[in-house]
């Protein structure tokens, strides 16, 4: 399995298809993306939607209930470059979906994230289709956190699972923690296969399109049998 930088493509020498797209998920792309944590009190899945919000002077909406507040804490806003997060915290997660309804279909915003702990009954399939036709509809897009769920029945447009890795290496200080990486699992979206990657976050990058890095996992195998599942990522 090798990677082309320049184009952005995963050749893979033992798929069906020779050359798959490696996935990026567009900061401005206005669709609904549900993003679930692989286990319980991982930052890995707020710090993977942060590296994919758009660099943009307007603010993001950021929501999240009481539940999803106790697990992963509240997002620090002055720590962000080059994005103004506005903070609204609520105790039920119907008030989490109304606020990020209203969010969506408000010019003013960059993004709308919300949080919303499990599964409540709140959060069922038409709610997520509200969701996802608000934000294709206004042209913002909207990003659903759901940690302490494995993945239900949803209408978002994408289903990432991300996982917390050991860091990379540090480039000065064996000793010291590098770059962040994540395990991120696409299982589901509308026009792509599933796939898995090594993912991680250049905020220096120039371009934003290059701010989130993807990496294909290897197999413990030899190349023929690698059966990394980024072998099957399809633009």
């Amino acid at each position: 399995m090798l990677v082309d930088s320049s184009l952005g493509q995963v050749v893979t020498l033992g798929a069906r298809r020779g050359v798959q797209d490696v996935p990026t998920p567009a900061a401005g792309q206005a669709v609904l993306k549900d993003v679930l944590a692989g286990q319980p009190f991982d930052a890995a899945v707020t710090g993977f939607v942060v590296a994919c919000l758009p660099r943009s002077k307007a603010p993001v909406l950021w929501v999240q209930d009481r539940k999803s507040r106790l697990e992963n804490g509240r997002v620090y806003g002055p720590a962000l470059r080059g994005v103004t997060l506005l903070r609204v915290e609520v105790s039920h997660p119907r008030d989490v979906l109304w606020a990020m309804e209203e969010g969506a279909a408000c010019a003013g915003l960059s993004a709308v994230v919300g949080e919303v702990h499990g599964a409540p009954p709140a959060l069922d399939f038409t709610a997520s289709k509200r969701l996802a036709m608000r934000a294709e509809a206004t042209g913002i897009p909207v990003w659903l956190i759901r940690s302490g769920e494995e993945g239900g029945l949803s209408a978002a447009r994408e289903r990432w699972r991300i996982s917390s890795l050991p860091s990379a290496r540090h480039p000065h200080n064996a000793a010291a923690p590098g770059t962040a990486l994540w395990e991120a699992e696409l299982f589901r979206a509308r026009g792509r296969a599933p796939g898995t990657w090594v993912a991680s976050h250049d905020a220096d990058a120039r371009q934003d399109a290059d701010r989130l890095r993807f990496l294909p996992r290897s197999g413990d195998g030899s190349l023929a049998e690698d059966r990394g599942t980024a072998a099957h990522a399809a633009g």
